[in-house]
């Protein structure tokens, strides 16, 4: 019964579960009537403002890396004893979080 739990098994019986699920939704959900309203931007009855747009994906890709270090960093750390030789890694590690920070 624990090879059910395992990685790969488990990712292969929920693939036709999550499929299952969702056709069950879409069933339930009846057809789609588009229409111009629910293709409008709605802003509590007011005009939405469209002059301004996405910044873009700088400010995302900066949070992203931060994370991606920072969690990666402590994985990495984790694994180990802390011994002298970990300081220079921790070392890189706060650097890189800083340069993160700064932009």
């Amino acid at each position: 019964m624990e090879i059910l739990l395992s990685p790969p098994i488990a990712f292969l019986l929920y693939i036709p579960l999550v499929l299952a699920v969702s056709l069950v939704g879409k069933l339930m959900a009846g057809p789609e009537k588009p229409s111009p309203m629910k293709e409008s931007a709605y802003s509590s009855g007011e005009e939405a403002h469209t002059p301004s747009g996405a910044p873009g994906y700088k400010p995302f890709f900066l949070i992203a890396f931060f994370f991606a270090i920072l969690h990666l960093g402590v994985l990495v750390m984790g694994t180990g004893d802390f011994t002298i030789k970990m300081v220079p890694y921790l070392a890189g590690l706060v650097m890189a979080l800083f340069v993160l920070l700064l932009g």
